[in-house]
């Protein structure tokens, strides 16, 4: 299948009604407090209109002490309800699948934002995290499960639960930072037990129309793409996961295992056995063509980043015209205003070599 805008169905819940899913995306424009802003409200709810199949937002933290970024949204507290089922409504009115994606930032939370040193599998020095007890990680499973249940009564269609990118739970998974020795440590089925144990809590926790999500990333932070590969394995085989979101920074390029590099990550995942699993990729999609490429290796949709952030309404442009390819960058911060991202948020991505352009150079 190489429609990019024929119907997705998934194992649980409604279909996505095209292939482009809105990446889950760092905005630090919600309250200190994790409750919802109309900047980020205003922000989400646009990308529905633009014609997203699913809607899903930045990463929202499941306990206080696991933000990772300034106004970042939050999960952790019913007290946020209002403002997420705010979001969940007017999503759905747009025509839009939603989702909250599940977060803890483990030992990348900064310590002055938090206010107490971060934790994580293990004691970290260069962070100065602190290692979890074997109670605090049965503690952060209930969090991440609760947080679901949480999402499911403020409306929305289902939750992602991020696994990538050296946050706690990609953290668990990787050798490198998880030295533990409980169950929680040492072997890969160890290692990644917590992962297993939310989706199980998730799923028997939810009901029979809400949809669960997994986000992985096969490099960096100490990973080995081999466990990586073997842990997508799993999840797409278990029939637990509506989809597996695969983070690869860059879709198409040679993995840096050499013993992976003879041909490109995306092929890595999409030819591992899935049955009902829905399978979809992230990394420099950009344009109508390399979104139809994604599925012409095997994935089922694409995640939408980059092109989100510069077009609300990528979607509808690439069915304008199917080789529609988003806008040069530097870009102004005037174009992004008008793509309805705040002050804050221009100056988060300002942050990206290259991106919001200078002064200078918008005259």
């Amino acid at each position: 299948m190489t429609d990019l805008f024929e119907p997705l169905s998934f194992a649980h819940g409604a279909p996505m009604k095209n292939r482009f899913m809105l990446a889950p995306l760092t905005n630090c424009q919600s309250h200190a407090d994790g409750t919802l802003s109309d900047d980020e409200f205003n922000w989400l709810t646009y990308r529905a209109t633009g014609g997203f199949g699913l809607v899903m937002t930045c990463a929202a933290h499941v306990q206080k002490s696991g933000q990772a970024f300034p106004g970042q949204l939050g999960a952790f507290s019913d007290d946020l309800l209002p403002g997420l089922s705010r979001l969940a409504a007017r999503i759905k009115t747009e025509g839009s699948l939603s989702a909250v994606q599940l977060h803890h930032g483990g030992i990348r939370c900064p310590a002055d934002l938090i206010g107490e040193a971060p934790r994580g599998p293990s004691e970290d020095a260069e962070t100065g995290a602190r290692a979890l007890t074997t109670g605090e990680v049965e503690e952060l499973i209930e969090d991440f499960i609760v947080a679901a249940v949480r999402c499911e009564k403020a409306g929305f269609d289902g939750v992602e639960i991020h696994g990538a990118h050296g946050y706690i739970l990609c953290a668990f998974l990787s050798p490198e930072l998880n030295r533990r020795t409980d169950r929680f440590g040492g072997s890969l089925e160890n290692r990644a037990r917590i992962v297993h144990e939310i989706v199980r809590g998730i799923r028997a926790r939810t009901g029979a129309n809400f949809q669960l999500g997994l986000r992985l990333s096969p490099e960096r932070f100490g990973l080995r793409m081999a466990e990586q590969v073997e842990v997508a394995r799993q999840f797409l085989a278990s029939g637990e996961l509506d989809y597996l979101d695969m983070s690869l920074w860059d879709v198409f390029k040679a993995p840096v295992d050499a013993e992976y590099a003879h041909k490109p990550l995306i092929d890595w995942f999409v030819d591992l056995p899935r049955g009902e699993t829905r399978l979809g990729v992230a990394g420099k999609l950009t344009s109508g063509v390399d979104c139809r490429r994604v599925l012409e290796h095997g994935a089922d949709f694409a995640l939408i980043g980059r092109g989100a952030v510069l077009h609300h309404d990528f979607p509808k442009r690439v069915a304008a015209d199917a080789d529609f390819r988003s806008i040069a960058l530097p870009v102004t911060r005037a174009h992004l205003r008008d793509e309805r991202l705040s002050p804050v948020f221009i100056d988060y991505m300002n942050n990206w070599k290259g991106f919001v352009a200078t002064e200078e150079a918008a005259v």
